[in-house]
């Protein structure tokens, strides 16, 4: 540990993963992927020119004649900055000016592509950065090592002579330069280094300075293109209408209205859902409002929200599968100062700000699709499966995401899309109603989480923590779904930062006929709010301060008291808050969060209305993500798991009622608006240790923080989200 510094304060306007590290390490360090493409460059004085033939050593780069160098990304960029950061470790290594890079994005390639720890195409559980961070900066440091062979074969001198610096290469004592752009033909023939020798941090040029966004000015003028956005010659326009009831059927259509709307196509019906292709997106929603569709609902048509709960907790009576014993827990489980509570998470949807959209042109023997997809390799063979083709018959062409949050981590929005194309002559775009997004969802998995404690001399002597819910990765990656325990389902509680000596941590397996998919901060939501939550009612119980509480178990994970001694002190923990507003309560709490590879802590601050209302005040973060790529992202990232997680405590639920999602929009599934936004501060600390993950653990984090909080302020401990404010309504007193 280095030092901590203050990113940002934003005020409004008005491990599992540790474990898939373990397993995947063979792979992501067992080999160096390399790809680039120098082409010739313009004349240069005393400098020969390299041919036309471009030098391909490996998968990620390409340099062109202009001296301009093309990363091809490995990773999606949705927003969370993942272009910025990939192309800052490829500029330190490779020894070029961050603004000579541009970006493309992968084509569907497991091979190249695959992401080191889940081996697998994909960009998700935030592992951009664990993933990509050594590959690609010894991608660009043997590219350099060959550019600089190459350069001291052709001026006859030793190459520890050279130097590089703005993507060329000089030798001092004569001072004679030539830019990489030239030196493509004597690279071609220099075989790659087995182990290339990386930047020492004192060189850094780039790594852990804050550097702009370089997708941003394309983002502000309307140069970016998103899967929406795409426009193709002859293309046509759909929306379409699944079945209400999810495994319901199309009974029948009449479709005579939505035929005689100005614009409509045609009408494709499906056995499970219909849409309507139009001249433009309004001709076609327009018609699908004009059908007039009977459905067989199936047998999920009286499904309730109290069915779903009860047979979640119905199930979570059942053994549970140990994914991870440690002492003997259930052995010290009895007698006095044993605590215990039930903790419970809702559906949630990801209402990711660009709705749900795939372009395709499916033809006979070929289909192309246009989407943004955060699974490149599963979208295509989506593509395949639904079209009849082979893999090699289907070309995906990606484009950033507007939001992600895992739903486009999904495959079913591309399916529907080509099964819809086949009917349809030339490219057509398959735009979702918000209300469809909404409605038809693969939502956050409902949770149950059932935690026992047994405390002796101030601190957790034992704990039995089971968990149910679905098995995502059983579907999503079987590889980590290990002796009937799922990875993700347990992250955050069978890596605890706490010392407690006798541990038990089990899984139960329990399905839902509703379809569920990962959201961002995934198990980690379920198990770190679960666990936070019993040690401040613990705090409570024994009059303790839930700061001092954790301080005693933490003693044996310095990052993690790092964090939570930065965030206390940032936050002014021993010092009064400020006065409650006339017919409020206030209240502090305290968070702690390890996963992801990362570090956090989080104290939030709210206030409390006699009503029960809640509002967040303020939070201060800090975090300890090991060595920091950008502190800029790092901050921005933080900032937005914060707002998602604060919305997440206070509005989010899908709830099902005769089979049917109840909410269709923001104004029944409601985000955090910019009035709500409470101030919200970043701690960063500065350290040498491997590159965690940002994405998901600030919304992770700051969810207990507010329910503690809450605690804090009103004396009630929330057990099931999101807040619920008849159950903080003050209470008169007599």
């Amino acid at each position: 540990m280095r030092h901590h510094e203050k990113r940002a304060t934003l005020t409004p306007i008005g491990t599992a993963r540790r474990r898939f590290m373990q397993q995947a390490g063979a792979i992501a360090g067992g080999g160096l992927l390399l790809g680039f493409t120098f082409v010739a460059r313009g004349a240069q004085t005393g400098a020969p020119l390299a041919s036309a033939t471009p030098f391909v050593p490996n998968a990620f780069i390409r340099i062109a004649a202009d001296d301009t160098v093309t990363l091809i990304m490995p990773s999606v960029e949705m927003g969370q900055g993942a272009y910025t950061s990939m192309s800052m470790l490829l500029a330190e290594e490779l020894d070029i000016d961050l603004s000579h890079v541009t970006t493309e994005h992968a084509p569907a390639d497991q091979r190249h592509y695959g992401n080191p720890i889940y081996i697998e195409q994909l960009t998700g559980g935030s592992t951009t950065t664990m993933g990509w961070f050594m590959p690609l900066r010894q991608a660009g440091a043997s590219a350099r090592y060959m550019l600089v062979a190459a350069a001291a074969r052709r001026s006859n001198v030793d190459p520890a002579a050279l130097r590089t610096h703005d993507g060329m290469v000089t030798h001092d004592a004569t001072g004679r330069s030539a830019r990489y752009g030239t030196l493509v033909d004597e690279a071609a023939t220099v075989k790659p280094p087995a182990a290339p020798t990386l930047k020492d941090e004192a060189s850094f040029r780039y790594i852990g300075k804050p550097v702009r966004r370089i997708d941003t000015p394309d983002k502000v003028n309307g140069k970016t293109e998103y899967g929406i956005d795409v426009m193709l010659p002859g293309m046509t326009f759909a929306t379409l209408k699944s079945s209400p009831v999810f495994g319901g059927k199309v009974a029948h259509v009449n479709d005579s209205k939505a035929l005689k709307v100005p614009g409509v196509r045609q009408v494709v019906v499906l056995d499970d859902l219909v849409a309507v292709v139009g001249e433009h997106m309004w001709a076609a929603k327009q018609g699908l409002e004009a059908l007039t569709i009977h459905w067989t609902d199936g047998p999920h048509a009286n499904l309730s929200q109290d069915d779903l709960w009860a047979a979640l907790e119905s199930g979570a009576k059942a053994p549970g599968v140990p994914a991870k014993k440690t002492g003997d827990a259930l052995a010290h489980l009895n007698g006095d100062s044993v605590y215990e509570a039930t903790y419970e998470l809702p559906f949630l949807a990801h209402a990711a700000m660009e709705p749900m959209n795939c372009t395709v042109d499916v033809r006979a023997d070929a289909c192309d699709v246009w989407v943004g997809t955060q699974a490149m390799g599963k979208a295509r063979d989506a593509a395949a499966a639904a079209s009849g083709l082979k893999a090699e018959q289907v070309t995906i062409h990606n484009h950033m995401i507007g939001g992600g949050f895992g739903r486009r981590l999904e495959m079913d929005g591309i399916s529907k899309a080509v099964r819809i194309g086949k009917h349809v002559s030339g490219p057509v775009k398959v735009v979702y109603t918000r209300e469809e997004d909404i409605q038809q969802e693969n939502y956050r998995p409902m949770y149950h989480m059932h935690a026992r404690a047994k405390v002796q001399n101030g601190k957790i002597l034992a704990l039995h923590h089971r968990i149910t819910g679905p098995a995502l990765l059983a579907r999503w990656l079987p590889e980590f779904f290990i002796k009937n325990v799922d990875l993700d389902a347990v992250e955050g509680a069978v890596d605890l930062p706490y010392g407690v000596p006798n541990l038990l941590v089990e899984y139960v397996r329990q399905e839902t006929p509703i379809p569920t998919s990962f959201w961002r901060g995934v198990g980690p939501n379920a198990n770190v709010f679960a666990i936070e939550s019993l040690v401040d009612k613990i705090a409570h119980a024994t009059n303790t301060d839930p700061l001092a509480l954790r301080r005693r178990m933490l003693q044996d994970d310095p990052r993690a008291l790092g964090v939570m001694e930065l965030a206390a002190q940032k936050a002014g923990w021993t010092h009064p808050l400020p006065p409650a507003p006339a017919g409020a309560r206030v209240g502090r709490g305290i968070a702690v969060l390890s996963a992801f590879g990362s570090y956090l802590a989080c104290v939030a601050e709210v206030s409390v209305s006699d009503e029960g209302n809640v509002s967040v005040t303020r939070t201060v973060t800090a975090t300890d993500v090991g060595l920091i790529v950008n502190p800029d992202t790092l901050e921005a990232q933080v900032q937005g798991g914060t707002i998602f997680g604060i919305t997440a405590v206070l509005y989010g639920q899908v709830t099902v009622e005769q089979g049917r999602v109840q909410q269709s929009n923001f104004h029944d599934y409601r985000v955090l608006r910019l009035d709500e936004v409470p101030k919200i501060e970043t701690w960063f600390i500065h350290n040498r240790e491997k590159p965690g993950g940002i994405g998901e653990p600030g919304t992770v984090v700051v969810q207990p923080a507010i329910v503690n909080a809450v605690y804090a302020a009103t004396g009630v401990q929330l057990t099931r989200m999101p807040i619920n404010p008849k159950l903080l309504k003050k209470r008169e007193t007599t």
